[in-house]
């Protein structure tokens, strides 16, 4: 066991290794040492290495994800090695592999991602005075890049940004300082080389050329964006299907806010570090979490297009004027996240209320769709013709999956017997043995006359009908004889082995096919995530609009005037996070 151990890790020697033994996740050597430093767990011992005692700790497997949400926040990534093979079959150590890698920056699990915040991987190339930051959201799939001039402008995006987690090309000689890049993760060189990067988008996106994406002329902004896409795939087993489009930003599509900037505004962490009376805090009352991430990103980095901002203004103004803001508001938090949702579909890492989750967003949307009908604002438009309902999705997932599934899908409980004739025949076999044995029971007492016959079962003998010693004479000639007792005889019919060979093993057969039935939803499902990512995606921006409009009535905020001229003139200017957080009424100034 030992040796499978130290093989895996082996492949892995930089980060923990949980090994799957039983209802635990053991460590071992310095994994273990580590853990018990890091989560508070107990260290212990497993056997002996050239006589020195293994050192060994362990997390209960059904507790997993409190403890590796733990290691996360201190920047620690995790492997985990499964069970895959069979117990009862397996000669020697049970098959295992490692079916999962968790690193900082690329979670997609809910209960470990922050619920209204990005969760970025970044990663940084510099090349003959040049420099580019790439940036995914795997849980989103959205995936940039930026080809910049100055170590200076590179710290900027990476304030604006804030990784989780950043790359950096192992042996790179960079212009800035370690420290001001905080903890890194290295990665090979190779990674980033152009000719490796490209061919790894080109692969993502199925295209032979990078030219659609604009990156051309922006060759270290590839290797960056490379990098990290190669990262994300070898953290993923290649498989990141929900990544689907790539942009390669200017920076001049965005107002540029220097670090110190940044800071001193408290857009979303006050110059104490905490969150209190900053600009999020007073304007984020998002209806799901993917509004509030959106509004962080927006407040970040606030765009420059005097086009786009107009758009924006005139849909913020038809939410007030012209549409049900609040029936709006109502619906938009039936929806929940399911941009993350939609991610963890495409990674076959749904769990069942995930899909309950999708269901109740596609039940709303037509209410949703419905309310934007009367909007005469361009965006407003733009959106609901991005609000496809997938009518098919839903009723499938309605036909589908129970009310209340269970969390889980490994014991069951998750698919309507109803949705498939073969699994109903086989749930009822499992679910209801008592029910046909009390009918049997009625049946052969009816038949033979001996009214103190019953139908039982043991976990030896199976199911039998027993029959007091005193009545066996008139037993029929078609039971056949499996026990004698001192009191009793007991027997067994052609119906009753033929229902104990199928309950036996019903089940069994129905959690298998309950499980495949699972599956093939979300194949079903993934076959239009990208489709469903701009649903999504819409939603996200209608939530923000409708927070801002909100927002507006109840601040008592002006739409402001842009010019093509330089300069700012304000009337009657109030400071609304300083208004909202004194006792005496804010004087205001103008400028």
């Amino acid at each position: 066991m030992m040796q499978q151990f130290l093989r895996i890790k082996a492949e892995y020697p930089d980060i923990l290794l949980f090994y799957r033994m039983g209802d635990f996740y053991e460590l071992f050597y310095n994994d273990a040492e580590r853990a018990s430093r890091l989560l508070d767990i107990t260290l212990t011992q497993r056997g002996k290495s050239n006589g020195v005692p293994i050192p060994m700790a362990g997390i209960p497997y059904h507790a997993a994800d409190q403890y590796l949400a733990k290691l996360v926040k201190q920047g620690e990534s995790v492997a985990i090695a499964e069970q895959i093979g069979d117990p009862s079959t397996s000669k020697g150590p049970v098959e295992r592999k490692v079916v999962r890698v968790v690193t900082p920056g690329t979670l997609v699990d809910d209960n470990l991602l922050p619920e209204q915040r990005d969760n970025s991987l970044a990663a940084i190339v510099e090349d003959n005075g040049q420099f580019a930051i790439a940036s995914l959201e795997l849980s989103l799939g959205e995936f940039s890049a930026i080809q910049i001039d100055s170590a200076d402008q590179l710290l900027s995006e990476l304030k604006r940004i804030d990784p989780v987690e950043l790359l950096v090309c192992a042996g790179a000689q960079l212009s800035v300082r370690k420290e001001q890049l905080g903890q890194v993760t290295e990665i090979p060189a190779w990674y980033a080389d152009l000719d490796v990067a490209t061919e790894i988008i080109s692969k993502q996106f199925e295209v032979s050329s990078l030219t659609a994406f604009g990156c051309d002329d922006f060759p270290v902004a590839v290797k960056a964006a490379g990098a990290l896409l190669q990262y994300a795939r070898d953290m993923h087993f290649e498989h990141t299907p929900h990544i689907t489009d790539f942009k390669v930003s200017q920076r001049s599509e965005y107002l540029v806010i220097d670090a110190a900037s940044r800071q001193n505004l408290e857009i979303e962490i006050n110059l104490s570090g905490g969150a209190q009376h900053t600009l999020v805090s007073l304007m984020d009352r998002c209806a799901t979490p993917m509004g509030s991430r959106l509004l962080r990103r927006w407040l970040h980095g606030p765009i420059r297009d005097h086009n786009e901002l107009n758009d924006r203004q005139l849909a913020v103004e038809a939410l007030i004027k012209q549409l049900d803001q609040a029936a709006i508001n109502n619906h938009l938090k039936a929806c929940g996240d399911i941009e993350r949702v939609l991610t963890r579909i495409a990674l076959d890492m749904a769990r069942p209320r995930d899909l309950i989750k999708l269901r109740n967003a596609l039940i709303t949307l037509p209410a949703i769709k419905g309310q934007l009908k009367s909007s005469s604002a361009a965006l407003i438009n733009a959106i609901e013709s991005q609000l496809q309902l997938f009518d098919s999705e839903r009723q499938l997932l309605e036909r589908a999956v129970l009310d209340e599934p269970a969390a889980v899908m490994r014991e069951g409980g998750v698919i309507r017997p109803s949705f498939d004739p073969e699994f109903e025949e086989l749930h009822r076999l499992s679910k209801n043995t008592g029910d046909f044995l009390l009918t049997l029971e009625a049946q052969e007492r009816e038949s033979t006359g001996i009214q103190n016959l019953r139908v039982k079962y043991n976990r030896v003998h199976g199911f039998y009908i027993e029959i007091s010693r005193s009545r066996a004479d008139v037993v029929p000639e078609h039971y056949i004889r499996r026990q004698t007792l001192k009191n009793a005889e007991r027997y067994i019919t052609e119906e009753l082995k033929e229902f104990e060979d199928k309950v036996l093993s019903a089940r069994e057969r129905s959690l298998a096919k309950e499980k495949e039935l699972y599956q093939a939803l979300i194949n079903e499902l993934q076959a239009n995530i990208a489709p469903m990512q701009v649903m999504a995606r819409a939603l996200s921006k209608l939530d923000v609009l409708s927070n801002f409009a909100e927002r507006a009535v109840s601040l008592e905020l002006a739409r402001p005037q842009l010019t093509e001229t330089t300069g700012l003139h304000i009337v009657g200017g109030r400071h609304p996070v300083v208004e909202q957080n004194q006792t005496q009424p804010f004087i205001a100034n103008d400028l």
